[in-house]
């Protein structure tokens, strides 16, 4: 069942996404050579609690981190660690949540480590913009599979792959509702979009095969390949005009 937001709890949902965004900038000045996901980890977590907020991610099914750190061939859900430390050339994708006043903001994003590759900062950009050509169809009226085509379409023309084992999702007083938000698939399919629909959208785009595997921690998700992947997403929701992403400044 899809739950549509009245305009109040999309203000609480803005208020749960500013804290997600300023710990996003926070993490992103601190990402250095040198620093470990823990360290990073802390950073979120006392940003989150400083506001009388949760991270939503912590004990969720067990899961021990405030944040989801991953690294290079890591897509998603990369536990942080004291003996993980970054080096240059590295990218690392931060996926960050908050529970604030009974509601969740969600957002990810991919940063680069000292200097990149050219071919790695342009998995990051072409991630990034991916999202955005998904949300130029998040409007009413449109088909949930419209944002869903737009993405892939972008993707693949710039020759990388969307991940097809990871999807976004519903977003609200749980972390994960309805409706599920494949990267991928035809046009004109699904539900139709309506106002007060809050979504989390999150493309996961990689430099080689989009086939994924689970290590044996259970969590941390990696290129079946080796080859580098992105991360990037915002909460949103559905307006009777543009769609408007809660999970910025």
């Amino acid at each position: 069942m899809i739950i549509i937001k009245s305009a109040k709890e999309i203000e609480l949902m803005r208020d749960a996404g500013k804290i997600v965004a300023e710990t996003h900038q926070m993490l992103k000045e601190s990402i250095t050579p040198g620093i470990t996901t823990k360290e990073l980890d802390e950073i979120a977590e006392k940003n989150i609690r400083k506001y009388k907020a949760e991270p939503s991610f912590k004990g969720y099914h067990g899961y021990t981190g405030s944040i989801c750190a991953s690294i290079n061939e890591e897509v998603v859900h990369g536990i942080p660690s004291s003996s993980t430390v970054l080096r240059d050339k590295d990218i690392i994708s931060i996926d960050i949540g908050a529970f604030y006043k009974g509601y969740h903001g969600d957002a990810a994003k991919t940063h680069a480590v000292g200097n990149i590759s050219d071919e790695d900062r342009r998995l990051i950009d072409i991630t990034r913009q991916s999202f955005y050509e998904g949300i130029k169809f998040a409007k009413i009226g449109y088909r949930l599979s419209d944002i869903s085509h737009a993405v892939q379409t972008y993707v693949e023309k710039n020759k990388f792959s969307i991940v097809r084992d990871f999807v976004g999702h519903g977003i609200g007083s749980k972390m994960h509702e309805d409706p599920q938000i494949p990267n991928y698939g035809p046009a004109g399919k699904g539900i139709r979009l309506q106002e007060g629909m809050v979504l989390a959208i999150e493309p996961m785009v990689n430099a080689g095969s989009y086939h994924v595997k689970i290590l044996s921690d259970g969590w941390t998700a990696v290129t079946i390949d080796g080859k580098k992947s992105a991360h990037y997403e915002h909460t949103i929701a559905i307006t009777k005009d543009e769609p408007l992403i809660l999970t910025k400044l």
